[in-house]
């Protein structure tokens, strides 16, 4: 039984690779592309990070499998400390770790003969929608940005907090802190997804976790290497770190923000595009919430997607 899940369309191959980030991590990659592909041209690239907490085997491999059939060299890869990927111990989240994962994604595709190094765009959904912002701030080689249903994590770690309960905030992490330090450095790590799928989404969660349990918690995104969460001192730099705290340097470079109308996650969406320069873009995908732009193929746009990284190309001359 595949542990992806959809099924890879027959024109598409799937090869998985590993190549290492800035600190010497091995990641864990899938590169696709077509099989008809005519390697001795260069093609344009991109780079899909999964949701916060997800794998190449969810959202990810959607995607790509869709983009590549497009004509695009698409790379999804799990981060480091997750899934496949190095990283000890399992399961430690981090905004520059996460944010250079995309980095080294470019590096991969930059040394590949058939990729073109002045076409390589990035793509991050759910919480990975923030790193790739983060990561195009800094790397100039990353010519457009989409994010579909983005989060910042950055500004989840504050949003809706009083002084006083940061503090609070800050002393259980530290109290954490020294539990993991005298259980021999053994972060503490609290799933929160079942190991084995479920038949059905558990009656009595809130609105917000029912949703992540309809898609993380059943067969249609369930993966035993993405269980949800991350170390409890993971959340520790996200209170000190702004992720696009640079944002405005993305410009000219265009970025296209993917959104569905119902998505419980709107708002960052809404705020970070009115915080980037141009050229922007906010496209609300109808009748669509958050986790429906992980998956649902009638709810993606991809011509939409396809339109914006042509247009993007052609206007600085580097589309064929």
């Amino acid at each position: 039984m595949s542990d992806y899940i959809c099924a890879l369309n027959e024109t598409i191959k799937r090869v998985h690779v590993r190549y290492p980030n800035r600190y010497g991590l091995m990641i864990a990659g899938d590169l696709y592309s077509a099989k008809s592909l005519d390697q001795s041209h260069v093609h344009p690239a991109v780079i899909v990070g999964a949701p916060y907490g997800g794998v190449k085997e969810q959202g990810p491999c959607v995607y790509a499998n869709e983009l590549a059939q497009r004509g695009y060299i698409v790379l999804t890869f799990d981060p480091c400390y997750m899934g496949e990927s190095e990283g000890e111990p399992r399961h430690i989240s981090s905004p520059e770790l996460f944010t250079e994962n995309f980095s080294a994604g470019v590096d991969y595709l930059g040394l590949q003969p058939f990729v073109d190094r002045k076409r390589i765009a990035v793509l991050g959904i759910c919480g990975s929608g923030g790193f790739a912002l983060s990561a195009a701030q800094v790397d100039t080689r990353i010519k457009a940005v989409i994010t579909a249903s983005l989060y910042d994590m950055s500004a989840v770690a504050r949003l809706g907090q009083s002084p006083e309960q940061i503090l609070e905030i800050k002393n259980t992490l530290a109290a954490q802190r020294w539990k993991d330090a005298e259980n021999g450095y053994t972060p503490e790590y609290i799933p929160t997804f079942p190991e084995r799928p479920l038949d059905t989404v558990p009656a009595d969660l809130d609105v917000q976790n029912a949703e992540w349990f309809r898609f993380y918690a059943v067969k249609r995104g369930h993966h035993e290497r993405a269980r949800g969460g991350f170390t409890t001192t993971s959340n520790i730099p996200f209170l000190n770190y702004n992720l696009l705290s640079h944002l405005d340097e993305i410009s000219p470079r265009p970025i296209l923000f993917l959104v569905g109308d119902r998505a419980h996650s709107k708002s960052f969406s809404e705020t970070v595009y009115a915080q980037a320069k141009d050229p922007k873009e906010l496209y609300v995908v109808r009748d669509a919430e958050h986790i429906d732009l992980y998956d649902r193929m009638d709810r993606i746009p991809f011509d939409k997607i396809d339109t914006f990284l042509k247009m993007a190309y052609q206007k600085e001359g580097l589309y064929e």
